[in-house]
């Protein structure tokens, strides 16, 4: 795990310095296992985001802002009753361990002074946050609770007195002598990395390998090696780099350069470890919340289009019967005019087919009379020629709901931000596929944000990032005169080409179609035909889906999808 105890120790070295003394003026949680404080520190707002997830804990500071429920989740009630408005008069790594300690000076209901400390431990699937009061040492409450059927030795439950996390043993990494360094190496059995890593508090997988491999490269000794990383520590002043795959995937990250995998992957250097905590967790997939939360409304859709796809090949056998039907016309006609051929109670009648002079045999049910078997027949006709219309406009409304379905999967797959997965959800919801959730987001609170592209001779170009956007740009953004684009029957989103005023070149209009290539479903092809035309062409019909319109006076190129 890249975020070890010397990580840490950076992380409270940098919120040391800017959060000391600063008052907590804001408390959200936005997830069930995360929570954001907004501290006014001199004349500046940090924000701190701390998460217990069992997969990526962490904490560090953040610039960009979280969507948050319309209700406040028990914990952060809880946070906002005992410290909000608290300032925070220490922050303290114990030891090189990945424990965290807030100190918060606030005022209880009664006015008095008390002392309230704010735990975070980063372990894991154990991850936790804890809010004691230091009178006391007892636990108000953690963000997980933790009973004893799960843990006989340490539960976290208000209440019950706070205990830190078993001892290991370990000498924590700033503190360790050459000779200490020794006795753990002499137990090393071949794997001089392992042993580091068993011995040394604060020391990851990644930096044992590093100073084994530094030690290797350099004939330093490993206590060296260790006691320049300390120093860099120390300094306040380490260089965080993030080191990527070919692919532009975040492989892992750490408080200075890495020789042992320098060679293999792309550096990053971040001005501070907050920066660099944040350009890995968010561009990590497999740690993403992005691809967490879409994960729910992916299944969702793909289960209504599976739906809709059974139907509508339903609703096509359906048709196809209807359409056969002229034969069930022709049966009660040539029974009509052959009764006194049929016999009472038959189960099949042999009659003449004046039409061709051939004999037809037609099935009958012996239940009924011959002129009441023909007029089953004719029923039956009248039924398919009905069915036709029906079957048709039943058709065509699954065929559209499928395009708008096939639309929004486009749109989660290429979600980029929470806001966008969340307004993804919303129209789902407002559309009738998802049901609204008690801690549904705020719907509406961000405005329309498409993205924006410049063509190479200057002209501007928006692109939806939803179906809701798509409408706003289209019929509220774009003049009548301003260029509409979109992927010939794929789904995609819509693309504005905005004239103003001046003649569109042939390079602008095949750059805007490229652009509307990149963001579809296309995105991966070739050769993709885009559709354009002047937005006073495009039309939206009367209770048509958001995104979904009709246009005309358009025509097509084949472009390969990139941008800008």
């Amino acid at each position: 795990m890249s975020f070890d105890g010397m990580v840490t120790g950076a992380v409270v070295s940098q919120l040391q310095g800017c959060l000391t003394g600063g008052k907590i003026e804001k408390i959200y949680q936005p997830e069930a296992d995360e929570i954001i404080l907004n501290i006014h520190s001199g004349k500046e707002n940090q924000k701190l985001y701390i998460s217990s997830n069992s997969s990526h804990a962490r904490l560090h500071l953040i610039s960009e802002t979280s969507a948050n429920p319309l209700n406040p989740m028990g914990f952060c009630m809880l946070l906002r009753k005992h410290i909000q408005g608290g300032r925070i008069t220490a922050v303290h790594q114990r030891d090189s361990e990945r424990i965290v300690e807030f100190f918060i000076d606030t005022i209880n209901e009664l006015g008095f002074s008390v002392n309230k400390k704010l735990i975070v431990e980063i372990m894991g699937k154990h991850s936790n946050i804890i809010l004691i009061d230091i009178a006391s040492n007892k636990i108000i409450d953690s963000i997980k609770r933790v009973s004893i059927d799960v843990n006989r030795y340490r539960q976290l439950l208000p209440g019950q007195q706070y205990i830190y996390p078993p001892a290991q043993g370990k000498i924590p990494y700033y503190g360790i002598t050459e000779a200490q360094i020794d006795t753990i190496l002499e137990h090393a059995a071949g794997n001089e990395a392992k042993a580091l890593m068993s011995g040394i508090q604060g020391v990851s997988p990644l930096i044992a390998d590093e100073i084994i491999f530094e030690a290797g490269m350099t004939g330093a000794s490993i206590f060296q090696i260790l006691s320049h990383m300390t120093a860099q520590i120390g300094s306040g002043k380490p260089e965080p780099k993030v080191y990527l795959t070919e692919s532009g995937t975040p492989f892992d990250f750490h408080l200075f350069s890495l020789l042992s995998i320098s060679d293999y992957y792309q550096e990053i250097a971040f001005q501070n470890i907050s920066e660099a905590i944040s350009y890995f967790y968010t561009n990590k997939s497999s740690s993403n919340r992005i691809r967490q939360k879409a994960s729910d409304l992916d299944r969702a859709v793909s289960s209504s289009l599976d739906k809709l796809y059974l139907k509508k090949q339903r609703l096509s056998e359906d048709l196809l019967k209807a359409e056969n039907s002229d034969g069930l016309r022709l049966y009660g006609e040539l029974l009509t005019a052959s009764l006194h051929l049929v016999k009472q109670g038959a189960s099949k009648a042999e009659v003449p087919n004046y039409y061709d002079n051939t004999t037809v045999s037609i099935d009958l049910d012996p239940r009924f009379s011959p002129i009441q078997n023909a007029q089953r027949y004719y029923k039956k006709y009248a039924k398919a020629k009905t069915a036709i219309t029906e079957k048709k406009i039943q058709l065509e409304e699954t065929n559209g709901d499928i395009a708008y379905l096939e639309s929004v999967s486009s749109y989660i797959e290429k979600a980029s931000t929470v806001e966008e997965i969340e307004e993804l959800r919303q129209e789902l919801v407002e559309g009738g596929y998802l049901k609204r959730r008690k801690n549904n987001f705020k719907p509406g609170k961000s405005k329309p944000a498409p993205h924006q592209y410049s063509t190479s001779d200057g002209f501007r170009i928006l692109v939806g990032r939803n179906n809701k956007e798509n409408d706003s740009l289209t019929f509220k953004t774009a003049s009548p005169k301003d260029v509409w684009f979109h992927t010939k029957d794929i789904p995609g989103s819509h693309v504005i080409l905005f004239s103003e005023g001046k003649g569109l070149t042939e390079t602008a209009i095949f750059e805007a179609a490229a652009i509307a290539a990149y963001h579809s479903k296309g995105r991966d092809s070739e050769n993709v035909p885009v559709d354009y035309t002047q937005v006073r062409h495009v039309k939206k019909p009367n209770g048509a889906k958001p995104g979904m319109v009709i246009f005309t006076d358009n025509r097509t190129v084949y472009v390969n999808p990139r941008l800008p």
